[in-house]
């Protein structure tokens, strides 16, 4: 196929093929393997971690669910899921290896090995049968996706009929003020930040870039409800700075 027909996408504000884009994301995620946990810390101050226990409230994980966990990267998700649930199971997905080698080395993976697969795959194309989870989490992965409705479409198709799907990701402020003092220090300080604890500054424009790409919240739930989910809702995180969507396969 000649590039002229080659469909486009976005890599953080550069326009790239599509068929590019992955093993470009692929880069960035293998580059901050290694300080990807020191990293979520300094560009948020610790509140990541405020997001991820107020998704897993909203999620209340039951004894016997098995979860698969979308862009798990090193485990957070995963491993907060299990510690709620009990006796459960999750599935670690991610594309890029060098970041579940990093989850599979903390402590809390050796604590719950018999509790826990780390499978390297593609959002868009999930190595599972039809049906086959009760939970699907992605938790600051999607805005990565090349193709993001084939992302939930496959989303729909793993989990069994009952099955929830829930979304935590950067999104937009509703006040444009208060958006874009959040912007001036992600495009000055969060790249600065990534040189000096990753040495890479590139990744970390990137991934400030690929927050303002991605919708706002209630174009993202439309996108949910065009995928097939139900009950579709969402809930802002620090006035909007992330948010958190939760869909049901009915």
């Amino acid at each position: 196929m000649s590039n002229s027909t080659e469909k486009t996408t976005h890599f953080g504000f550069k326009t790239v093929d599509e068929s590019d884009k992955a093993g470009m994301v692929h880069g960035v995620f293998s580059n901050v393997a290694s300080k990807y946990d020191v990293m979520n810390d300094a560009m948020s101050m610790g509140i990541h971690r405020i997001w991820k226990d107020a998704m897993m409230n909203w999620l209340a994980p039951r004894s016997g669910q098995k979860l698969l966990d979308v862009a798990g990267g090193t485990g957070d998700i995963s491993f907060r899921f299990l510690k709620r649930a009990g006796n459960a199971h999750a599935t670690v997905l991610d594309l890029t290896e060098p970041m579940l080698v990093a989850g599979a080395k903390r402590a809390e993976a050796t604590q719950m090995a018999g509790s826990l697969n780390w499978v390297v795959g593609d959002a868009m194309a999930l190595p599972f049968a039809d049906n086959t989870f009760d939970v699907y989490t992605i938790s600051f992965g999607i805005r990565n996706v090349t193709r993001i409705p084939d992302a939930l479409t496959e989303a729909y198709r793993v989990l069994r009929p009952g099955g929830r799907l829930m979304v935590l990701e950067f999104s937009q402020i509703p006040n444009d003020m208060m958006q874009k003092v959040y912007d001036l220090y992600s495009f000055n300080i969060i790249p600065r930040l990534g040189q000096m604890i990753a040495g890479d500054r590139d990744s970390y424009q990137y991934l400030v870039e690929s927050i303002r790409k991605f919708p706002d919240q209630e174009t993202f739930a439309q996108m949910i409800r065009a995928a097939g989910f139900d009950n579709v809702k969402y809930r802002n995180m620090s006035m909007g700075i992330a948010a958190l969507h939760s869909g049901w396969k009915i």
